[in-house]
């Protein structure tokens, strides 16, 4: 479970009573997209012939430009998830991450998902003697793609929902 109990309002848009604003939660789903997108290969690596995870990611940003609906990205993110339920280990956790990049279009939330099984792919991708060391990584990387006017909110988000996110997010 990626998402808490109580919505946050900061992932809340404004016109549904939040304070999120649409500037912002593009810029969300322009994160969750590049996160998946980096983790992406260890999916193709296992199934080449399979678009659902990279087509999730392209609607996921052809939403953030209002080249589709929010109903299309979800349904693509939809796709891709189940494109992982058939995996295991690397490939699985990056479909995932693509599926829950293209559905930050319908919940904002899911960024963290997407951040979080990028995370948990570089970690399954990695010698077990080195997955703790590949996650770090990853998780620096997702970082250094941060827009500034959405740093704060996410390094916040992380800190506030790390326990349900499988503890992936590298606080040292």
């Amino acid at each position: 479970m990626i998402l808490p109990k109580e919505r946050d309002p900061r992932f809340t848009t404004i016109r549904r009573g939040g304070t999120l604003t649409d500037a912002d939660h593009r810029l969300l789903a322009r994160w969750a997209a590049a996160c998946a997108e980096h983790v992406l290969p260890l999916f193709e690596a296992v199934q080449p012939s399979d678009p659902r995870p990279r087509a999730a990611i392209a609607q996921v940003r052809a939403w953030t430009r209002g080249e589709v609906k929010m109903s299309e990205s979800r349904a693509a993110g939809g796709h891709a998830m189940a494109a992982a339920r058939v995996l295991t280990g690397a490939a699985r956790h990056a479909a995932f991450a693509a599926g829950q990049a293209a559905v930050v279009a319908h919940v904002a939330a899911h960024e963290l998902g997407a951040a979080a099984y990028a995370i948990k792919a570089a970690r399954a991708a990695a010698p077990a003697d080195e997955a703790e060391s590949a996650g770090r990584l990853e998780c620096r990387w997702q970082r250094d793609q941060l827009p500034d006017e959405i740093r704060e909110l996410v390094l916040d988000d992380q800190r506030l929902r790390n326990d349900i996110c499988w503890s992936v997010f590298d606080f040292r």
